[in-house]
């Protein structure tokens, strides 16, 4: 449709995952990334209490962590070292995971258009989610201790660094409605595109664990697993695994990127976003909310639910909100008449914790590497489900091995006809924001040649010196 937009590049990095090449083979082999929390981070045990009311402690002392969150390679990006050494991480990343993207599509700054007003710069708009900023914190602690450091919570530079190297002149946004931060930025970056506002966007989100009080407020919040798995849709969840990783895409109408030749990665159908109202709890999610934000997306995508084939659930792993997304999303599926069993259900957080402000980014991730290889890939820790959930009557199964994805067939008039794979993501906020997004396989029209080989060609790699190269 005319409101469809493009995945044209695609970047990131995850626990244990230097790269998406690296990510999609730890996700097909049912890689569990938790780890204990590393020395180099803090002193885990030194802060762990088996007590959860232990004021200043954490009986948490898991998480899926990022090699080498302090390496950046600063005159790549124009940035003075001294500058450098003084940004929050996540700025840093963002701006890694972005140029990623970029170079995924084959687009440097230069190759993009000039906006249709002012001539200058580039038409990109940029949309980062993002939900915590405790760098500022262990600054601060720094300073106590004589080490004096000026670092300031400001995590409207995670966007900005990110628009000031492209000098790019659309909007410049860091969203945080907490775990759905990145999942609406992607629809605020969606939006934007379709509104006119910029012609390509880049849209993620970034998450790293800086300072051990994270832990021990989610530890007096009694919302930490006590034993370090994200059990998604499964028995035995008592809290979630927090996560660090950071991803981005580059987006444009579907209708330019075709035009334009460029690799689809995927295309994104719809996205919705709503807030669950007041509900038992500020933390407590609200199922019918969440029933009408799919319904909304489902809707506004104009396809056959029948189609979806698989659902990158939310899935944090707890006992009270996997059973209230199972009902949600069962009944927003009610009208697809299905066999029980027949669309697949995982997290990605049972591979590498949920993380946070960029748990939706990881989510589309990971179901765009599905769509491109036409594989489902295991939900792990769910060997035994949820018992308050009946998968047996649930038209939902947890994807639990890999298994080749094969292309939904409809039935119309007596006529079949094979229907491209469909994907959706959900990410839920503490809070009550809620996020929904349907994504397609890009399915090249039949009648446009493949172009024939034209013999070897030259790859050229350049770099500011030796060194870098």
């Amino acid at each position: 449709g005319d409101d469809d937009i493009a995945i044209i590049g695609i970047g990131g990095r995850y626990p244990d995952a230097r790269n998406l090449t690296e990510f999609w083979e730890n996700l097909r082999r049912g890689h569990d990334a938790v780890t204990e929390i590393p020395r180099d981070r803090w002193d885990a045990d030194a802060h762990f209490a088996a007590d959860h009311a232990a004021p200043g402690t954490s009986y948490g002392k898991w998480g899926g962590f990022l090699a080498d969150v302090d390496a950046f390679d600063s005159l790549f990006f124009r940035i003075p070292p001294s500058q450098a050494k003084l940004m929050d991480p996540q700025e840093r990343l963002f701006l890694e995971a972005a140029w990623s993207a970029l170079e995924n599509a084959g687009y440097p700054p230069s190759r993009l258009p000039r906006p249709r007003f002012g001539g200058q710069g580039r038409d990109v708009g940029v949309f980062a989610g993002v939900m915590w900023g405790d760098y500022a914190q262990l600054a601060a602690e720094e300073a106590a201790r004589g080490n004096h450091h000026t670092v300031l919570a400001n995590r409207s530079a995670i966007a900005n660094q990110v628009s000031y190297f492209g000098d790019f002149r659309g909007p410049s946004v860091v969203v945080d409605t907490a775990c759905s931060a990145s999942l609406v930025a992607l629809h605020q970056a969606c939006e934007s595109v379709r509104r006119g506002e910029c012609r390509y966007a880049v849209a993620g989100g970034v998450n790293v664990s800086a300072h051990p009080s994270k832990y021990a407020h989610l530890s007096r919040m009694r919302m930490l697993s006590t034993d370090g798995r994200c059990r998604s849709f499964g028995a035995g969840g008592d809290g979630y695994v927090p996560g660090e990783g950071v991803g981005a895409v580059l987006l444009k109408r579907l209708s330019e990127a075709v035009a334009d030749g460029d690799h689809i990665h995927a295309v994104i159908k719809a996205t919705a976003v709503n807030h669950g109202g007041r509900t038992g709890g500020y933390t407590v999610p609200n199922p019918q909310a969440q029933q009408a934000l799919i319904e909304e997306a489902l809707d506004r995508a104009g396809i056959d639910p029948r189609t979806i084939g698989y659902v990158e659930a939310h899935g944090t792993g707890t006992a009270l909100g996997d059973p209230i997304e199972h009902t949600a999303l069962r009944q927003a599926f009610a009208d697809a008449t299905r066999r029980p069993g027949t669309i697949a259900l995982g997290s990605v957080k049972s591979n590498i914790g949920h993380l946070e402000g960029a748990a939706g980014i990881a989510g589309v991730t990971k179901a765009v590497l599905q769509l491109s290889h036409g594989q489902l890939v295991p939900s792990l820790h769910s060997e035994e489900t949820n018992p308050i959930i009946d998968f047996d009557r649930s038209p939902f199964r947890v994807q639990r091995a890999l298994t080749d994805w094969a292309r939904p067939v409809i039935e119309t008039d007596g006529v079949r006809i094979e229907q491209p794979r469909r994907a959706s993501v959900s990410s839920f906020g503490a809070g009550g924001t809620n996020a929904h997004v349907i994504l397609e396989e890009y399915r090249a029209p039949e009648e446009r040649p493949a172009a024939p080989p034209s013999g070897p060609e030259l790859l050229v790699l350049s770099a500011r010196n030796p060194e870098r190269l």
